[in-house]
């Protein structure tokens, strides 16, 4: 991703940044669990608030860098193909966050962020092999087949009492979309002609996710009934600031200087902290088939981005 935010960062900034946004994310599910926990409020509503909130802070963001005198990096993107940069991730971005919400609602925030996490590179690898005929390899092939593995494991080791097929189900489909995002980022990205600013995408996918969801979020109920308002409201504001506005803009400036397999493999730190944060705070229970097929899935994903690291960009067979 190019992004400008100023003075190039260093490497070891860089690797902070992204340290801390990997983190950060995996702090969402369980600000979600606790909203839910805490009030009525259904997950295409939170989603909502998620945006809406974070569309602000992020223009905000996108006001402080200009009058820093920061502009994009790169060649301008035309208006065409950035409108379908634009609509094409706010649509994936809403698919990945409600049906995440969704997930973790309905079956914990370790195995849903687990699965969410870990089915998405697979879906990435795929989809871009069947798409655009990339290689995937023999080391791509093996993390894929690890990863439907410890998928299987995660489902049926747990004899349903612990993971929800329904609730797998929608973090496969929250991955989908998160898939989805990155295979039009690529696909954009090989037919030239600019490659957009990253954080300007984001902040207008947010809007878009935001009107999308607006009337379904207003059918679920916009304002939820809570027996504590105050601690309610400070959650919200929680996940529009830290998880959303704050790791997005410190995800995108280390991306922009560290290499996509060593971002891939970073970003397990929002799994890895989610499942702390699951057992640690909420109380969740992981039985041993859900161990053993969170770490079969984390493999596969780091066999994944090691795969492409060697892999040349764009190999098609």
């Amino acid at each position: 991703m190019s992004t400008s935010f100023g003075p190039a960062l260093s490497t070891g900034r860089s690797l902070t940044y992204l340290i801390v946004a990997g983190i950060a994310w995996g702090t969402a599910g369980a600000a979600a669990s606790l909203v839910f926990r805490a009030s009525d409020m259904g997950p295409l509503a939170l989603s909502f608030w998620r945006c809406a909130g974070g569309l602000v802070l992020l223009l905000g963001a996108q006001a402080l860098r200009r009058g820093r005198g920061a502009g994009p990096a790169g060649p301008a993107e035309p208006r065409g193909r950035r409108l379908v940069r634009i609509l094409g991730t706010g649509i994936g971005l809403t698919v990945f966050q409600s049906a995440y919400f969704a997930a973790v609602q309905a079956t914990g925030l370790a195995v849903g962020t687990v699965v969410t996490l870990g089915a998405g590179p697979v879906l990435i690898a795929v989809g871009a092999r069947v798409l655009m005929g990339e290689r995937i390899g023999a080391g791509g092939a093996a993390a894929v087949g690890g990863a439907l593995a410890g998928l299987g494991v995660l489902v049926l080791g747990s004899g349903g009492a612990e993971v929800r097929p329904l609730g797998v189900l929608l973090a496969v489909l929250s991955a989908a979309g998160y898939a989805a995002i990155t295979l039009l980022t690529r696909w954009l990205g090989r037919t030239g002609g600019g490659s957009g600013d990253a954080l300007s995408t984001t902040t207008w996918a947010f809007a878009v996710g935001a009107a999308g969801l607006l009337p379904m979020a207003g059918a679920e109920g916009l304002l939820p009934h809570a027996d504590a308002p105050l601690r309610l409201l400070a959650l919200l504001l929680y996940v529009a600031a830290v998880p959303t506005a704050l790791a997005y803009a410190l995800y995108f400036a280390g991306a922009a200087v560290v290499r996509a397999a060593t971002v891939s493999v970073i970003m397990l730190l929002e799994p890895v902290s989610a499942a702390v944060i699951a057992v640690t705070v909420l109380g969740e229970r992981l039985t041993l088939a859900t161990v053993a097929g969170t770490l079969l899935l984390l493999v596969a994903v780091t066999g994944l981005a090691l795969t492409e690291a060697r892999t040349p960009t764009a190999a098609a067979s």
